[in-house]
């Protein structure tokens, strides 16, 4: 059976709210999939397509930002998109069969939860004058390349990364954010080589998908940077726990 267009809003909708927060969102997209009945896609096409969807709410929210970058910060963006760039390229198909295995996105997520808790435990006024530099970037780069693991969230990675070199957390979570416009769009463009052509792709399904992650992914990054600025990033390690364990013990 086809994927429906609810099924294909409600996999938006929740890439959109889970793509920012540090809970996984490709972890989350592999668990909701294996519930689908018959759920199918070439590669990880859908995925990045709900990607390409969240890519869009992170430009819209950060426009200003984004428009006005100096060359510094281009460099660091570059220097950050390189590891995972890297892995994407030589590993593509080894990552696409990481996909399939919810044992390992059980544990990926325990792992998450693991350092949502680390970054609550950072004293931020500690962290009042260091930026992000080169040994910053490349190493919130290096996690960034971890996070290709479905399980391990991408912006709870880089922020963790980020805050444990000292980096303010609503510096390290801005970094976060725009180093994943470069990282999605190669994402997409890589996807889109491989399978984009094919006329299997079911076009309007996918286009709902876009829309809800890209409405959703939009309000979900100022609620982010809210709870970073509250400490809160303790209920996202426990729900990681708790999602993690169970998916765990259901998993078989």
């Amino acid at each position: 059976l086809p994927m429906t267009p609810i099924q294909a809003a409600l996999l938006g909708i929740l890439q959109g709210l889970t793509e920012f927060l540090p809970v996984s969102s490709s972890g989350h997209l592999v668990l909701a999939q294996s519930l689908i009945p018959n759920f199918s896609q070439p590669g990880v096409l859908f995925d990045v397509v709900l990607h390409a969807g969240t890519l869009v709410a992170v430009i819209w929210y950060f426009r200003k930002m984004i428009f006005s970058l100096n060359k510094k910060m281009l460099g660091l963006l570059l220097l950050g998109t390189l590891p995972a760039a890297t892995v994407g390229v030589l590993f593509q198909s080894q990552i696409e069969f990481l996909f399939s295995n919810p044992k390992l996105v059980a544990l990926a997520l325990i792992l998450t939860g693991v350092m949502n808790w680390l970054v609550d435990s950072k004293n931020n006024r500690q962290q009042t004058t260091k930026a992000v530099g080169w040994s910053q970037a490349l190493v919130v780069g290096i996690f960034q390349a971890v996070a290709l693991v479905p399980g391990i969230s991408r912006s709870g990675s880089t922020i963790f990364a980020g805050v444990v070199q000292g980096v303010k957390k609503e510096e390290a979570a801005t970094f976060s954010f725009l180093l994943s416009v470069p990282a999605v769009l190669g994402a997409v463009g890589l996807q889109f080589l491989a399978y984009g052509s094919r006329n299997s792709v079911e076009t309007a399904n996918y286009l709902v998908g876009f829309l809800a992650a890209a409405f959703v992914g939009y309000l979900t990054i100022g609620f982010l940077m809210r709870m970073l600025r509250a400490r809160r990033f303790k209920v996202f390690a426990i729900y990681c726990f708790v999602l993690g364990l169970t998916a765990l013990l259901t998993s078989g």
